[in-house]
């Protein structure tokens, strides 16, 4: 085995998504042959003492309390962006004209106008860019791609996405930041739907281009998670703020293949944890996926009923690289099949998948849904359908 050629990153954020990107820089090179060692070197974010107890937890050798000290370090040319969506654009911006290597969390970014200046920059610097849409990395999600590819359900006639969770049923949960679009962009629309976007791109390998949509709002207030200066609203001596996002999203849609589909995401599906799932019904068969079963893709070829494939064997993808067949595989997993897919691509100097640009795709996307939702019209063209050539 030839010796591997180390890569520095440095990791902004250490929350929720940096603890699910720092196992996969962790564990990466434990199951990949790679040609390239990540170094955990750096951990930015506001509060030293924070920041220094998450670096020490998590694996991270050095910390920063200023992303723009990060991105300026010698020691780092990976910046694995984990932050808030409103600060998405100026740190991979800032960052790609320092010459790094770019991985950002979804959606890229808060705004159509924010995304494309990523693209811009990602256009005119030497660095690669990739967008963190997990689910792409699923093993059943990648076998179900290669189904369609290989033509195995014929004609893709119907899409049906749905991304269901609950954790902000009650309406005493606070009034975190995915709640407050200055900071969120948008609320299940962006955090959950652009997921289901770009997975169903992903598996037809056919583009959204206009859609009809309903967004709705269920708990229009609730309690501040801290004193906001500008936000509080006293209620019966409690102090509230404004849910600024959307609870729940519905919206159907035409794919550039002639599909139709229908996209559903929403926080409110009390019972449901993580439930991303995706069918397709084709000339010759369907498939059907669903994450809280997620070694598990459902496959009817012909006019046979649904058959049970268990996604585990060594020929599926990314399976095999870890544990003996019927050994199921976690969450956790996309992320180090995302970081070993964005490391090859560095390593191998070409684009990584999916970039910045499809990253913008499903703003646009985005953008359409708000757009037809808000003024209640009939159907609305995504805006420069013809941006990205397709979803791989």
């Amino acid at each position: 085995m030839s010796e591997k050629i180390g890569i520095g990153v440095g990791m902004v954020g250490h929350a929720f998504m940096g603890r699910v990107h720092s196992q996969a820089w962790r564990s990466v090179g434990a199951f990949f042959d790679l040609p390239l060692a990540p170094r955990m070197a750096v951990l930015a974010g506001r509060s030293r003492e924070r920041t220094s107890a998450a670096a020490a937890q998590l694996g991270w050798a050095d910390v920063e309390t200023d992303w723009r000290k990060l991105v300026e370090r010698d020691d780092v040319q990976i910046v694995d962006i984990c932050t808030p969506g409103d600060s998405h654009a100026e740190i991979a911006i800032a960052a790609l004209e320092a010459g790094k290597h770019v991985i950002c969390e979804k959606p890229l970014a808060n705004t159509v106008a924010e995304a494309e200046a990523m693209v811009r920059a990602a256009a005119a610097a030497p660095g690669r860019n990739m967008v963190a849409f997990n689910y792409r990395r699923v093993p059943a999600i990648a076998l179900a791609r290669r189904y369609v590819e290989e033509g195995r359900l014929g004609e893709i006639r119907h899409v049906r996405a749905q991304y269901l969770q609950d954790w902000i049923v009650d309406p005493g949960f606070p009034l975190v930041w995915r709640l407050q679009k200055d900071k969120a962009g948008s609320g299940a629309l962006g955090d959950i739907g652009a997921h289901i976007i770009d997975t169903a791109e992903y598996v037809t390998g056919q583009r959204v281009v206009g859609v009809s949509a309903l967004t709705e709002t269920f708990v229009k207030e609730r309690p501040l998670a801290e004193d906001s200066a500008g936000l509080a609203a006293t209620t019966g001596g409690a102090a509230t703020g404004a849910v600024t996002v959307d609870d729940a999203a519905l919206f159907i849609g035409r794919l550039s293949g002639g599909a139709l589909a229908s996209f559903e995401a929403t926080r409110f599906a009390t019972g449901r944890k993580n439930a991303l799932r995706i069918e397709l019904n084709g000339s010759l068969g369907s498939l059907a996926f669903d994450f809280e079963a997620m070694n598990e893709l459902w496959v009817s070829e012909g006019d046979s009923g649904f058959a049970r494939i268990l996604v585990t064997e060594p020929g599926h993808p990314y399976a095999g690289a870890w544990w003996p067949p019927g050994h199921g595989l976690g969450y956790e997993h996309t992320f180090t099949h995302e970081i070993k897919d964005f490391l090859e691509a560095i390593a191998e100097d070409r684009d990584p998948a999916p970039s910045f640009a499809d990253g913008l795709r499903v703003q646009q996307v985005l953008a359409a849904v708000e757009r037809s939702a808000a003024d209640a019209s009939r159907y609305t063209v995504v805006q420069d359908a013809s941006v990205v050539e397709d979803a791989s």
